[in-house]
């Protein structure tokens, strides 16, 4: 297994879930990444100032991690090596079918994944449970059918 990082991984998830609690306790609303940037983009007023407080804290970390020397290289974004052109296409499309599915299994893999399944919600472990297998087999699919990453 490469790249296997238990002690920063650990530490990650912690701040993943504390994140997710504070948002719960202080402002009564899930952590779930799709409903807070649709909610940014359609929400009253109101409602408008945490959410995008919360947006900008996914992208400065982010920012912050590279900033400190954390290695972002290793994110392979095209495994099939397509042209410029083809790979926005695909980028696109596939954002088009996460969006999709979002809206259809009423919400995202944090929303679930990490929200959902604290809280005991069967739904969310069934669509915890289907993320992980799609993921699974996408793996499979590109490593060893396509002959990808």
């Amino acid at each position: 297994m490469e790249n296997f990082t238990p002690i920063p991984s650990f530490i990650g998830g912690l701040l993943i879930g504390l994140s997710a609690v504070i948002l719960l306790l202080g402002q009564g609303r899930l952590a779930g990444i799709s409903g807070i940037l649709g909610g940014l983009l359609s929400a009253g007023s109101g409602d408008r100032p945490w959410r995008l407080l919360f947006f900008i804290g996914l992208i400065a970390g982010a920012a912050g991690y590279a900033m400190l020397g954390g290695d972002i290289s290793t994110v392979d974004i095209n495994p099939f090596r397509l042209s410029g052109n083809t790979q926005m296409t695909v980028l696109l499309l596939g954002g088009l079918l996460v969006g999709f599915g979002t809206q259809m299994g009423s919400g995202c893999t944090s929303g679930h994944g990490i929200c959902g399944l604290g809280r005991f919600s069967v739904r969310s472990l069934v669509a915890t449970g289907t993320f992980m297998a799609t993921a699974g087999l996408t793996v499979v699919l590109v490593r060893y059918v396509f002959g990808g990453a």
